[in-house]
């Protein structure tokens, strides 16, 4: 059974989206339904949203509707990983809101697309240790050249734990393993750091195949092991890369020669440790 920890939800009619009209290809809605009729089909039992980088001013009403919708019976979304704005000087009152909501399980703030210094500001770090004791935890999307600002952010956040999302953006389709490994292979020395095995297959050419992603997986899996992995569809993202059951039939061929016990972690066992689900 799969625990998805990366879900994008995307009502356009409810919320704004403003980044949507610059990829074409997602600017459509991406409805629960549409995503759970596929999801149970493959095996996939529970859902955490991942926020979608909403207007800033609708951060908390997108963890809400997304709680509406996980209230509805059977609803696979058991719970929210928020987004959050740590350089903003409300963050506090907002931390304390979210930790008092259960149905929040940790924090994104969209870096890949961000200046690099942002998470340098100190009063964005100062907010991230504030993370430390409340369970909540915090994904790190960043791309290979920004690693070096994350680990600094990591380093000194100690109690935090972090989740580096999509493997760290490897450039798939651009040859990019190079320039990745050895960045990887050190963030992954950090023991609060969790990586999300995500993505790979939108970041491969139109026509990649298994070889393409291959050893991408394998230089995580030997960085981080299986026991701080986590499996993500990053659905509709992967529509990109040829749709949920694509990524998913890839997902079980790299896991093909992992034990029975490594596999149930990375798919879920991990996933239900990290944010008690």
């Amino acid at each position: 059974m799969i625990v998805d920890t990366h879900l994008h939800l995307i009502y356009r009619s409810r919320l704004a989206y403003p980044w949507l009209s610059s990829v074409p290809p997602l600017d459509a809605d991406f409805t629960y339904d549409l995503y759970e009729r596929e999801a149970r089909r493959l095996g996939i039992v529970s859902a955490l949203h991942m926020e979608v980088d909403v207007a800033p001013d609708q951060i908390e009403r997108e963890t809400d509707f997304v709680g509406e919708l996980a209230g509805h019976k059977g609803s696979l979304v058991v719970g929210a990983i928020a987004s959050c704005r740590p350089e903003d000087p409300d963050f506090a009152a907002y931390l304390e809101r979210a930790h008092a909501n259960p149905f929040v399980k940790g924090f994104r703030r969209v870096l890949h697309v961000m200046p690099d210094d942002l998470s340098e500001g100190a009063l964005f770090r100062e907010n991230i240790k504030r993370l430390a004791g409340t369970g909540l935890t915090f994904d790190l999307c960043v791309l290979p050249h920004q690693l070096g600002r994350a680990m600094a952010l990591i380093d000194l956040a100690p109690d935090v734990s972090f989740v580096l999302d999509h493997c760290g953006v490897p450039d798939v389709k651009g040859g990019g393993f190079d320039l990745w490994k050895d960045p990887i292979a050190e963030i992954a020395q950090r023991p609060n750091v969790t990586v999300k095995l995500s993505g790979l297959s939108a970041y491969g050419a139109e026509n990649w195949t298994l070889e393409d992603l291959k050893p991408y997986f394998g230089q995580v899996a030997e960085s981080f092991g299986f026991a701080r992995m986590v499996w993500g569809s990053d659905w509709p993202v992967c529509t990109l890369g040829g749709g949920l059951s694509t990524w998913i039939g890839a997902t079980h061929a790299l896991l093909s020669g992992v034990s029975l016990e490594e596999r149930s972690r990375v798919l879920s066992g991990n996933a239900r440790a990290l944010w008690k689900l």
